[in-house]
């Protein structure tokens, strides 16, 4: 198969734009000035973003893509790289329009970096509720700027605000309207006094979604109880690099924590409609896990597997995403398995365990054995029905 052929539009569904440095001093109000994220440099002389007087992440690069577009260890990328030493497409919508074109990918998924994967630095940091809300949505708008100016090409998760369901309500409706094709949440917004998304209280929320056609899309480390998770998976004495691919992997299937508690919850069938995608995951370990959740609820939860219309497995099929891009012992299996029309394709552009600086030469060598036709839906044509494009 010819990826690059004009028929075919490959459709990467999981990216990150680094933030600019001038991203909230740039549009918030003179009053708000003094109390929005920027960056500062600290006694080393590095750079820091910080918020009310609390440094709340590196203001780097954000990836390990060096200008050149040659590749780094992830410890150089995130902890050395400054935003100068970035490929431009890291933060440059046009740098990254004309890198994508350069490697044949027409659209890409966007997910933050210094607020948090699914908005959780910004809830930690910022106490005022009414500030914190103005934050996101001065993010959420510069986004949608880019959606706009890129044509639909770059697409951009609004991050919603979690510790309000009403707020959150509100937000996906807004973003609806500035076009946005989805909503990123936390996977825990217990951790910022609001229900969890097992509770009822939710189905306002999903509704929206529902009738806005905007998937809700679950990025691994998307909270603060699942980077916590993430800091204690490898024993204190490991090296650092070591650390660094055991967090990466057992974020990956920290994510089966989202699949079977969404299952679970009856949230799915009181909103059938509804579209869930589990964003930097991988995909060989959901077979497993709903095997394993329907074994465990059949022993343990009789009467209330009996309650869920359907099986695990059924829920995934009709109404679950997840994504691929390192995968390829066994990929076929995995496909049928998971199923050919449940799984996006990504790069993770521009962090560390990327595909670059070729991405769809690696995704050839993965896809040996796979059909044609399971190759042009994963690589495209499901991202494309899902985020209408």
């Amino acid at each position: 198969m010819t990826i690059e052929a004009p028929a075919f539009r490959v459709i990467d569904a999981d990216t990150h734009m680094t933030e600019v440095h001038d991203l909230w001093t740039r549009r918030a109000p003179a009053a708000l000035q003094d109390r929005v994220p920027h960056v500062e440099k600290d006694n080393n002389g590095i750079a820091q973003w910080v918020v009310g007087g609390e440094v709340i992440g590196r203001a780097g690069g954000g990836g390990v893509l060096a200008l050149d577009g040659s590749k780094v260890n992830a410890r150089r990328g995130l902890f050395e790289f400054t935003i100068d030493d970035i490929h431009r497409g890291a933060y440059d919508p046009k740098a990254r329009l004309e890198m994508m074109d350069r490697v044949g990918i027409w659209a890409e998924v966007l997910y933050p970096n210094v607020i948090g994967l699914g908005g959780q630095a910004i809830a930690r940091a910022v106490g005022d509720a009414s500030l914190r809300l103005t934050l996101l949505q001065i993010y959420n708008d510069h986004m949608a700027e880019i959606q706009s100016e890129s044509g639909d090409r770059l697409l951009p998760m609004g991050v919603l605000p979690s510790w309000d369901v009403a707020a959150c309500v509100k937000e996906a409706e807004r973003l609806g309207a500035l076009g946005s094709r989805g909503v990123n949440i936390t996977s825990d917004p217990q951790d910022q006094g609001a229900p969890d998304l097992a509770s009822t209280d939710w189905d306002p929320l999903w509704e929206v979604c529902s009738a806005l056609a905007l998937p809700v899309h679950f990025h691994i480390g998307a909270s603060l109880t699942t980077m916590t998770f993430y800091g204690n998976y490898p024993w204190p004495s490991q090296q650092q690099d070591t650390a660094l691919a055991i967090g990466g992997t057992l974020l990956f299937i920290g994510n089966a924590r989202v699949v079977v508690n969404i299952i679970t919850s009856g949230m799915l069938d009181r909103h059938p409609e509804l579209k869930i995608v589990s964003v930097e995951s991988g995909c060989g370990w959901i077979p497993f896990i709903l095997e394993a959740l329907e074994f465990e609820m059949y022993e343990n939860a009789p009467a209330q597997m009996a309650k869920l219309e359907l099986t695990p497995r059924q829920y995934f099929r009709r109404q679950m995403y997840a994504t691929t891009w390192f995968e390829r012992t066994n990929l076929p299996h995995i496909i049928e398995a998971v199923g050919e029309d449940n799984i996006l394709f990504e790069t993770d552009f521009p962090h560390p365990t990327c595909l670059y600086p070729d991405p769809l030469a690696v995704a050839r060598e993965n896809m040996v054995g796979v059909s044609e036709t399971a190759q042009r839906k994963i690589m495209g044509d499901n991202a494309a029905k899902l985020y209408r494009l």
